[in-house]
């Protein structure tokens, strides 16, 4: 078996094959770990501890080097990391080119500002596409709640007819849900991924002492200088104290990504079941052999929406394990830091993959009218009984207007005969025509589109 085949991604339909899963693939651990150690020594020669050489040496192979992912996992099994062994194969490849130039490689550093800052590079990589994926999905849900502001359907509460609302609003809802994780996510994407330095045990006597040996001098600025730096050259931000034990970074984006994952699942779950058969009011986009039944060939199950929705259940568990995570002791934590690797990836490629999987959903997501309408008609405009009962209160008291409302709801479903004839019967004093009108489930609508003007900005 290859290393790759260890996880195809034969268990987890929802993203394979889609960007994401490349992008916290092992390699793309690996690749950033290389880049970590790069820009690491980038930044020490910006300062003047390592030479300018040498820093370009070690950069020029991080950028070639492609390390066996599988002979690393293998030997991180002695010392519980994968940095260990990259260190010890990386600064082999670098020897080979100039061995001076190898001594300067992980100089002062650790494990864990490696794999730490590694892991930040992941995370901003893997979202990228994602918050783009969401915004492909927001204006398609922007496009069908413009097209459908003014659509009648069923308004549905403990999944039951409720009131009539409009297909419109409900796309412009789920738009809102993912601009609302968009922004979640941007905003941990653009100041949230710091950069880990810490050194050994948070101090960063090791980068200071290097600095000393080397003659640069290490003042008191030093360390803020060598991040600020550190910084710069990965692109990642500043944070204000060492984080190898605390880990607030990962609570967040563990955060951001529960939230995107419930957002994108909302989204699926009313697709689900406005498409049941005997709803019918959506479908997904059709595509040859998508769907199909082992069983049964009529069938062309939801499975956009399914895959969505699978996911969004299984990242709120990884989320909450990783911000368990946050519980460490000492400076470095003997299994919660290692805890973290796994479930960081799966809650990445489930939210990254599950938002892939919307821009189809999204884009193509058949809406149909004629059957929403002819839902509303299966009450007999006992739909719009709130609307009713209002007009009602005031000629009649509003007892007496609930009660013959209930009795006209009664015999209506008993006698098949229309509400708005049996109700015309029992209220003479309310014209008939009046009486029509206000069963009209069409004509209450309530602020429904002025809503949908507001989300999508007038």
């Amino acid at each position: 078996m290859t290393a790759a085949g260890l996880d195809s991604g034969l268990l987890s339909p929802v993203r394979a094959g889609t960007p994401v899963e490349a992008l916290v693939s092992d390699e793309s651990w690996v690749r950033a770990m290389l880049d970590t150690e790069a820009a690491l020594v980038r930044a020490q020669a910006r300062l003047g501890t390592v030479p300018a050489g040498a820093a370009r040496t070690i950069t020029a192979v991080a950028a070639e080097a492609a390390l066996d992912v599988r002979e690393l996992a293998l030997a991180s099994r002695e010392t519980a990391n994968p940095v260990v062994g990259l260190v010890q194969a990386f600064t082999r490849r670098v020897a080979q080119v100039d061995a001076t130039a190898a001594e300067f490689v992980h100089r002062g550093s650790t494990s864990q500002d490696v794999l730490d800052t590694a892991a930040m590079l992941v995370a901003r990589r893997a979202l990228r596409p994602t918050i783009a994926d969401l915004d492909k999905s927001a204006e398609a849900l922007g496009s069908s709640a413009r097209a459908h502001r003014d659509t009648p359907m069923p308004g549905r509460t403990l999944a039951l007819h409720a009131v009539p609302t409009t297909f419109g609003l409900k796309a412009a809802g789920w738009r809102e849900l993912l601009l609302d994780a968009r922004r979640r996510l941007a905003r941990v994407a653009d100041e949230g991924l710091p950069v880990s330095l810490g050194g050994a045990a948070g101090t960063l006597a090791g980068y200071l002492e290097y600095a000393a040996v080397d003659g640069a001098g290490a003042d008191a600025a030093y360390p803020t200088r060598l991040l600020e730096a550190f910084a710069a050259e990965t692109g990642l931000a500043v944070p204000v104290l060492p984080w190898h034990s605390l880990r607030t970074p990962l609570a967040d984006l563990a955060a951001a990504l529960a939230f995107t994952a419930g957002a994108l699942g909302r989204l699926a779950v009313d697709v689900q079941t406005l498409a049941r058969t005997e709803v019918g009011e959506v479908a997904e986009p059709a595509a040859a052999g998508r769907g199909a039944s082992s069983a049964m060939p009529h069938k062309r199950n939801p499975v956009l929406s399914t895959m969505i929705r699978a996911a969004a259940l299984q990242v709120p568990a990884l989320s909450g394990a990783l911000t368990q995570c946050m519980v460490t002791e000492d400076e470095r934590s003997a299994g919660a830091w290692h805890a973290e690797w796994l479930l960081l990836r799966e809650c990445l490629r489930l939210v990254g993959g599950a938002a892939h999987t919307a821009v189809e959903l999204t884009a193509g997501l058949q809406v149909r009218p004629e059957r929403m309408r002819a839902n509303l008609d299966l009450t007999d405009s006992q739909i719009v009984s709130e609307r009713i009962a209002a007009r009602l209160a005031p000629r009649l008291g509003r007892a007496r207007a609930k009660e013959l409302l209930s009795r006209a709801s009664a015999e209506a479903d008993g006698s098949g005969r229309p509400l708005a004839g049996v109700l015309a019967d029992l209220v003479p004093e309310v014209p008939a025509d009046e009486i029509a009108g206000l069963c009209d489930p069409t004509a209450y609508l309530g602020a429904a589109p002025a809503l949908v003007d507001r989300a999508l900005g007038g």
